[in-house]
Order: structure tokens, then sequence, then C-alpha cells
């Protein structure tokens, strides 16, 4: 069994390994169903990211299907950024920053691979600190949008439709980057019997 495999596998079992500890609760609505299926459409989504920029080989983080699209590594770079940008958003918290962060795209794109990886990993743990902080009851709360000078605003649900939405637009950007290389994205691998 490859280690895309392994990971494949972990990633898609572990939520059902955690619900199975939980015992079962009286058919009751689900506190914040709204917010649960943001938190789990993304937990998804991260998840298979993850696993993907995590089988790709670092030689191929240069790769680009086409000399006007983004390479691997700028799609790895990206996701840390809009992460932690939609994410302050949907939570209200800020998140540390350092003087990495000031450096262009360009730049972070050819990060090493495991600093890409770990980045991208400590954004979503970030997403996942800030779902935590939201009920409902907030969505329709009116949060920044835009540069900091525009006074811009919108609903807080907006936030977390551009995050899933971006998730899932750059999974489907990365998988079909894995197909021109060879690869097989983590979502088609054959699931493991539950």
């Amino acid at each position: 069994m490859t280690r895309i495999h392994v990971l494949v596998m972990a990633a898609m079992c572990l939520p059902t390994a955690l619900s199975a500890q939980q015992s079962p609760a009286p058919a009751q609505p689900a506190t914040n169903p709204i917010v649960q299926s943001f938190r789990d459409f993304g937990g998804h989504y991260g998840g298979l990211l993850l696993v993907a920029f995590d089988s790709i080989p670092a030689s191929r983080y240069g790769y680009r299907p086409t000399p006007s699209q983004q390479s691997v590594g700028h799609i790895a770079q990206h996701l840390e950024s809009a992460n932690y940008t939609l994410c302050e958003r949907i939570g209200g918290m800020k998140h540390p920053t350092g003087p990495k962060d000031s450096l262009a795209d360009t730049i972070k794109a050819t990060w090493p691979k495991d600093t890409l990886v770990a980045r991208l990993r400590t954004s979503l743990l970030f997403c996942r600190d800030a779902f935590a902080r939201l009920d409902d009851a907030k969505l329709t709360d009116a949060v920044p949008e835009g540069p900091p000078e525009s006074g811009q605003t919108s609903p807080r649900v907006r936030s977390l439709l551009y995050f899933v939405t971006d998730l899932a637009e750059h999974y489907s950007q990365i998988a079909s980057y894995m197909r021109l290389m060879g690869m097989i994205p983590p979502s088609a691998l054959p699931r493991p019997n539950r």
C-alpha cells in the first residue's frame, strides 16, 4: 500500500472513527446546522487538499500545465493566504504574522514543499478554530470585506461561501494537475471497505 493510500484512508476514516467514539444523541435538531454544514464541507476539501499536496513530489511543485497557469507551489501558498483572510472574517480573530508573510506570492510559491504543506495545514487549523467561535445566529453579522480602507462590509455567511468554494475550486485544480502528471487524486482512489 502506498503512502498516499494510507493518508487517504486515514483522512476518510478519521471523522467516522471520531463520531463512533461519541455516544449516540437523541434525535434532536443539530445545534448550528448551517455552520456545521460549512465546517464539514471545509474539513472534507481541506483534508483532500492536504493529502494531494503531501502526495505530490517536491520536484513537481514548480509544475504548471501552461505558462499562464499557477504552479503547484503557487496554489499551496495562495490557499494559505486565502484561508487566513477568510477565516479572520469568519471567526473575528487575527492570525499571528511574521516577516515571511509579507513576501511576494511569487517568492512564497518557491518555498520547499514541507514548508508550504505545513503552512497550509496551520491555516486550516486556524480556520477550524474560527468555525468553533461561530454559531448560526452570527451568519448575518456585517464583517469587513475588501481592502481595509474601503470600509466595505458583507454578511459573514459570504466569507463562509468564499472559503468552501475556494477549497473546492482549488482541489479540482490540483486534482487536474495530478492527473496531468500521471498521478491519481485522493478523491479518485479506492475507498477502504467499511
